[in-house]
């Protein structure tokens, strides 16, 4: 059972006990990414998630990557368009060990200027790494065609230009205005008491209250086309069409019709492009959801030769599934596909730690297993053709890293 608490500060922690496991996992989850910066500080969300492993006033570095390595558990992070996190998972025994190092990275890291420096480099490199691997940087290119100038269009690590921009300064600016207690959420799973939450809000306790919530700007879709010539071996191509936000009602049937497009080795797509014809390797489809607005992505490599045959087979595919929806049987495996695979998702503790962080910071509720259970066994075959009828009659956009650069024939 998830239980809620929140401190006088308005930091909300949620606490999932359980008592059959060894391991806890403890995640702090910001209401910030990329989404909520401007365009002159694009990347500092993920810069500054770098930058809280290079130091604090007590702990270099190495010594924080050895407080954790030296009792066997592990601590990471990551960043989004919408959230930050920065999470570790130990033994029960080291609960208490992996908050203290996790709260010294969060209140006292140094952002001393020459380990700054020495991150940028660090960065720059892995912007680079992502240019050099076409079939990341084509869903990257998605985005811009898809939001433009809107900062959910903004790249997750930002440019080499803005990289170079960031001081100390502009970091601590930063967490002033983002990383306050009412938005924050400290997510728990593991075999601990409800004594150990009391420590986490008494170390937590300083954490100051924020100004309240951000006003946000919900983007328009545009249907652009982004077509880049690079030396490849494959032609990397992508669809993007208009989702659902996080909490529409609809958010099951388009999940579901996701699957039967894309979503799995059964998928209409996976089967007519890899299985029958061997256009691909790698064909798939999946959707994305933010506060106010999402999108279905379609993504295929394949050889420039057949970059024609293959796009004409994807809006055909497509086609048919907004003019005839899902097959009864498409449905019901969809359905038991669904079920399992997030029944499976929740064996681990880090597993309901980040769905329980995500949820009360994004949505600020929690769905028990059998709700969500239901809400997905209602799902019927009108459902899913309104829902189809939805997403594939407006237009789409396109993104295209290929040796030509050229549009295949049919787009128009």
């Amino acid at each position: 059972m998830i239980k809620r608490f929140i401190g006088d500060n308005g930091l909300r922690i949620v606490f999932e006990p359980n008592k059959t496991v060894r391991s806890v996992a403890i995640g702090i989850w910001i209401g910030t990414g990329s989404r909520f910066e401007s365009k002159q500080e694009n990347g500092v969300s993920h810069f500054l998630e770098h930058m809280f492993f290079k130091g604090t006033k007590s702990r270099t570095a190495q010594q924080i990557a050895e407080s954790f390595d030296s009792i066997g558990g592990h601590v990471n992070a990551f960043t989004s368009k919408e959230y930050t996190c920065y999470y570790s998972k130990v033994l029960d025994n080291h609960a208490k060990h992996a908050v203290d190092v996790l709260a010294d990275m969060y209140f006292h890291s140094t952002f001393d200027k020459n380990e700054l420096d020495k991150e940028k480099g660090v960065v720059l490199e892995e912007i680079k790494m992502y240019e050099d691997t076409p079939d990341d940087i084509v869903h990257d290119l998605l985005s811009k065609a898809s939001f433009g100038d809107h900062p959910l269009g903004y790249p997750i690590l930002g440019t080499e230009e803005t990289l170079s921009q960031f001081s100390s300064q502009s970091l601590i600016n930063y967490m002033e205005q983002y990383y306050n207690a009412d938005n924050v959420v400290i997510s728990i799973c593991g075999n601990v008491s409800e004594g150990f939450v009391e420590y986490v809000q008494e170390v937590f306790s300083k954490m100051k209250k924020g100004s309240g919530s951000k006003t946000l700007v919900k983007p328009s879709f545009n249907s652009d086309r982004i077509a880049r010539k690079k030396d490849t071996e494959q032609a990397h191509l992508c669809l993007g069409f208009e989702g659902f936000p996080l909490s529409d009602e609809q958010i099951y049937s388009l999940i579901l019709l996701n699957n039967t497009l894309g979503g799995s080795m059964s998928s209409r797509l996976f089967q007519e492009v890899r299985e029958k014809r061997g256009l691909a390797y790698s064909v798939f489809s999946y959707h994305s959801s933010f506060h106010d607005t999402g999108m279905l992505t379609v993504y295929t490599g394949t050889a420039q030769k057949h970059l024609d045959q293959l796009f004409e087979i994807l809006m055909d595919t497509i086609g048919k599934m907004r003019d005839s929806g899902m097959t009864e049987k498409e449905l019901t495996n969809g359905k038991e596909q669904l079920k399992g695979s997030l029944m499976l998702g929740l064996e681990s503790t880090n597993s309901r730690m980040s769905r329980n962080g995500k949820n009360e910071l994004l949505l600020g509720r929690h769905r028990s297993l059998d709700e969500i259970i239901d809400a997905i066994d209602k799902v019927t075959l009108d459902m899913i053709q309104d829902t189809s009828e939805k997403i594939f009659s407006q237009d789409y956009s396109l993104t295209l890293i290929s040796p030509d650069g050229k549009l295949p024939k049919g787009v128009h």
